[in-house]
């Protein structure tokens, strides 16, 4: 997954589940924060990433998203289940899951074999 991608799902995954209205997300690879805008809620998903000035959107039912990335041009599927996150992108052809403590977010990416660590 490209890294903005992953910060994009991070930031979703940890409103959804934390229940969060964070305007941006921590990422510990780069150290730095990246903005966001916009309403994550359990049925509808509209961000802006500032950083990559791109919408992100979708809708979600049961736990069940399909979001598309204007960025990519291309949709990203997550489901959530309680304190877990997992899902498919469309733009690498290849599978994602992570968790949700608190405000810290733990994504693993399956192109990379590899952990990514966020805060919000």
């Amino acid at each position: 997954m490209k890294a903005h991608t992953q910060r994009a799902v991070a930031y979703i995954a940890g409103r959804l589940i934390s229940v969060s209205t964070a305007t941006s997300i921590y990422s510990y690879k780069d150290s730095k924060h990246f903005m966001f805008s916009g309403d994550v809620n359990i049925t509808n998903i509209a961000i802006f990433d500032h950083e990559l000035n791109c919408h992100i959107s979708g809708n979600g039912k049961d736990g069940n998203y399909n979001i598309f990335h204007y960025g990519n041009n291309k949709h990203i599927n997550v489901t959530i289940t309680e304190n877990s996150f997992n899902g498919y992108d469309y733009d690498t052809n290849k599978h994602f899951s992570g968790s949700v403590n608190a405000n810290s977010i733990s994504l693993y990416d399956y192109e990379h074999n590899e952990y990514f660590n966020y805060s919000l």
